[in-house]
């Protein structure tokens, strides 16, 4: 069975930042932005093994709510993640006890990159998820991916059974040298490969850009949302299947899909705008954390550095001085500051971004405490 482009919406629902109160999902409003997403024709929702609760939310919030045929679901074995070949294998059946889905629709090993990648071929994981495939647990199989062009092109090489690559596609990462988003979408075109799009609009900051990108935006259209842009331009690229948006509460999902439920390409007079936002982007100084924590799993201090960062960069993005101060301070309050690092580097392993963020948290300490 070949994925069918045409059926799928160009907006997915990703399930990595649901609703909360308290510590908990709340489950009343991501029941409702289910219900909101699937009356809007949207189908592909997009959770993973290591997402907290994720698929038992969506468990309660879609499938036992709605008839399976109605929405497909793409979930991820993450093998760094297990100590050995067997745990790596028993994702599958946690995910599919925990959604009760029955069947996988797209099935992805999860996060390859340069440190990893070769775990996977260790555990034997590609045989595996073919043969789940041929078992008729999974229906495609891929991969999501954050290295460089060089990789992909050998793993796509290796592996002519990947049916499609999610890759970290927005504008402010086009020609990013340590994200290469254009290089591996370029990579993953020449094998004709549909993608989806993971972090469009950059774990939330093209949401709420820095000042002089925010007031091009609203000049060129006033009142359109600046993550509008973000997700358009991800969407209007060829060969895309879908552009996953984590959507954190109902607001977030009506603003898609004001936009995205008649999907209309950027125009050549929005995609000069898009060019001028880069070249403004090209000038930041901003940490490019997409906040997806991966760093702090692992953290032996238990510093929040995505929280870190995002306070440094009101200062660094907006000159925000007092309230990145405040923001930081109100998180040492809490637990660990900066300074806590003891730059042991399995944050600096585990991040998807390549960021340096021992040096990063160095210089968080040093204009905010």
């Amino acid at each position: 069975m070949s994925i069918s482009m045409e059926e799928t919406k160009k907006l997915g629902f990703g399930l990595m930042r649901l609703p909360r109160k308290a510590l908990a999902i709340d489950m009343k409003q991501t029941s409702e932005m289910v219900d909101r997403f699937l009356a809007a024709g949207g189908t592909y929702f997009d959770t993973a093994h290591v997402y907290p609760g994720s698929e038992d939310a969506i468990r309660k919030a879609l499938v036992e709510r709605h008839p399976r045929e109605s929405y497909t679901l793409a979930t991820k074995l993450y093998a760094p993640s297990a100590l050995t070949e067997e745990m790596a294998k028993k994702q599958f059946y946690t995910s599919l006890k925990r959604t009760k889905a029955e069947y996988i629709d797209y099935y992805l090993l999860h996060s390859l990159m340069q440190n990893n990648y070769k775990t996977y071929e260790r555990y034997h994981l590609w045989d595996y998820v073919n043969r789940l495939k041929e078992k008729g647990l999974v229906k495609h199989i891929g991969f999501s991916y954050h290295s460089g062009p060089t990789l992909l092109r050998q793993i796509l090489s290796d592996h002519p059974e990947v049916e499609f690559v999610q890759l970290q596609i927005n504008y402010a990462d086009w020609e990013n040298p340590s994200i290469t988003s254009r290089a591996n979408y370029e990579v993953v075109r020449e094998f004709g490969k549909p993608i989806v799009v993971m972090e469009p609009v950059k774990g939330g900051s093209l949401a709420n850009p820095q000042k002089d990108v925010k007031a091009l935006l609203e000049k060129a259209a006033p009142g359109r949302s600046a993550a509008s842009w973000a997700i358009r331009f991800a969407a209007s690229l060829e060969g895309i299947l879908t552009v996953l948006s984590g959507m954190s509460n109902l607001a977030q999902m009506e603003d898609n899909l004001s936009y995205m439920t008649d999907f209309r390409p950027l125009n050549a007079e929005e995609q000069q705008v898009i060019r001028e936002a880069q070249r403004l982007l090209g000038n930041s100084k901003t940490i490019p954390c997409t906040a997806c924590h991966y760093c702090t799993k692992g953290c032996p201090m238990n510093i929040p550095i995505p929280e870190i960062f995002s306070a440094m960069n009101k200062r660094l993005g907006n000159g925000q001085i007092e309230e990145a101060k405040a923001d930081y301070a109100a998180l040492a309050s809490e637990g660990a500051a900066a300074s806590a690092c003891i730059a042991c580097g399995q944050c600096e392993d585990a991040c998807p971004q390549h960021i340096g963020v021992i040096e990063e948290l160095k210089k968080c300490r040093e204009a905010l405490e």
